[in-house]
């Protein structure tokens, strides 16, 4: 399971099986900049190792941002707003 900007992403979804998009629109990490999901699904549905390890490396890259929005929401006097975004999203 992917974390991203819309909620979580279930890579194993049949869906995304001609998904040329990125796991997160919105995230730049390496993964999303090289990687599909359709690609991520592959590899999940194959049980190849490499698809927990690319999760992984998009979800540490996407907490970090998070928090670094979080951060600059609580520094510039607008955190409960970064906070009600959130909450649409996530519940």
């Amino acid at each position: 399971t992917a974390l991203t900007s819309q909620g979580k992403l279930h890579t194993k979804n049949a869906q995304f099986i001609n998904s040329d998009e990125p796991l997160d629109a919105l995230c730049s990490c390496w993964v999303c900049a090289t990687h599909s999901r359709g690609y991520l699904r592959h590899l999940t549905q194959t049980g190849e190792p490499t698809a927990s390890r690319l999760v992984s490396i998009h979800n540490l890259a996407w907490t970090i941002n998070f928090m670094a929005d979080m951060r600059a929401a609580i520094t510039n006097g607008t955190f409960q707003q970064f906070k009600s975004s959130v909450l649409a999203v996530w519940g």
